[in-house]
């Protein structure tokens, strides 16, 4: 069986730019192969504020928005976060999603494109990188970096030279590393033979 990756979409702010960006780097995701892939845009699932009571940790989730979007994660094998930089760090609404669960995010393997303006979202994907790491995420090393300022001007998304290359290189680590995380989770959930 694939392993499956999702892309996912981290804004969810009328008249954004990521839906060009997503669309872009799920064509070229597909093209590059070596597993299945997804977009998950936020916008479409209606999570709202965390309204969970208890600690994720135990999923014992009293909302159906809750188990069904704990469902869609854990069904993954990796992911790649497309994050834009908002003052210095990554949107408020990622940050919930990713707060909603947390045993459906461990063990798996990420990767991160980031788009902004001058240092091209890369505060933001730094900041990302800490809470995946609490959240047992292995981010790799690998990163495209989108600045919007040449890649829009014309109004449209035009990938920059280097950009096909840089996502591929990043893919191959995700590929890599999603792999291997799928066993360290196949050997979490095996029970040990009597003697």
């Amino acid at each position: 069986m694939p392993l499956r990756i999702a892309v996912i979409l981290g804004s969810t702010r009328p008249g954004r730019r990521g839906d060009q960006i997503a669309a872009w780097a799920l064509e070229a995701a597909r093209a590059h192969g070596g597993a299945d892939y997804e977009l998950i845009d936020l916008a479409d699932h209606d999570l709202g504020n965390l309204d969970e009571p208890g600690n994720p940790n135990f999923q014992q989730y009293q909302h159906d928005h809750t188990r069904a979007w704990g469902a869609l994660i854990d069904s993954f094998d990796g992911y790649v976060f497309l994050v834009p930089e908002y003052n210095h760090s990554y949107p408020g609404a990622l940050k919930n999603a990713l707060d909603y669960v947390y045993r459906e995010w461990n063990d798996k393997a990420a990767g991160i494109i980031s788009y902004g303006g001058w240092v091209a979202g890369a505060r933001a994907a730094e900041a990302l990188r800490l809470v995946l790491a609490e959240l047992q995420v292995a981010t790799v090393r690998a990163q495209p970096t989108i600045s919007t300022h040449p890649s829009f001007h014309t109004g449209t998304f035009v990938p920059q030279e280097g950009l096909d290359t840089a996502v591929g290189d990043m893919l191959d680590q995700v590929i890599a590393w999603s792999g291997a995380l799928h066993g360290v989770r196949q050997a979490k959930t095996q029970t040990p033979t009597a003697a």
